[in-house]
């Protein structure tokens, strides 16, 4: 459902991305842990094709229509209501706006606010639901849990186990090590744009995978 190659990809002397390879199937969620620089946020960039990488070559089954994307930018537009965004971008991709989505996400009483008059919490809402609103078959995460109240993380950790279960894959970029593990099927370490460790979860809890961390980045 998705793969990467031997993915390069660097700034001046620094090397985001040095040789990265790995495999996401149907079902299987991956996540992503590294300091801040470790490249994270670049491998997500290319893998969504908004990054070409100077190496190697990532491949999406279903191409970019079938990508999810949440970044650090909501990609939304402040005028408009929670409503029209989401209106917007389900043209984009010639589908209409699910009838169930506001109401999975909480937003039902703020659907007619505009998004500048949103809390930082909302606004990541919305972003969330716009990243839904084709029924993507792979979701790309970068630290999707900044900003939520619990009830909102609650809600997303739902919709990602949704997603998983439907068996659609996933990848998710978190510092948050409970949030990611809880979620994952596997579990990759990064560090100067190579993976250090890559794994599947196999029922190791939250604190196996922070020590296994710690000494993987050490």
């Amino acid at each position: 459902m998705l793969r990467a190659e031997r993915l390069r990809h660097s700034f001046g002397p620094v090397k985001a991305l040095d040789e990265i390879s790995f495999t996401v199937q149907p079902g299987q969620t991956l996540a992503v842990f590294g300091p801040n620089g470790a490249g994270k946020t670049t491998l997500l960039k290319v893998l969504a094709g908004l990054i070409q990488p100077q190496g190697g070559r990532a491949e999406v089954a279903g191409g970019r229509r079938a990508i999810g994307w949440i970044g650090h930018q909501p990609q939304l537009y402040a005028p408009l209501t929670v409503r029209e965004n989401l209106r917007f971008w389900a043209s984009l991709y010639s589908v209409k706006l699910p009838a169930d989505l506001l109401r999975r996400l909480g937003l039902e009483e703020h659907a007619d606010r505009p998004v500048r008059a949103l809390s930082r919490g909302l606004v990541q809402r919305v972003a969330i639901a716009r990243a839904l609103v084709h029924d993507p078959t792979v979701l790309l995460l970068d630290e999707p849990f900044t900003g939520l109240d619990r009830v909102a993380a609650e809600a997303l950790s739902r919709l990602l186990a949704q997603h998983a279960a439907a068996g659609r894959a996933a990848v998710l970029v978190t510092h948050n090590v409970e949030e990611g593990t809880g979620l994952a099927t596997d579990v990759a370490f990064m560090r100067a744009g190579r993976f250090v460790h890559f794994a599947p979860r196999a029922g190791r809890g939250p604190a196996q995978v922070s020590e296994e961390y710690r000494n993987a980045i050490a």
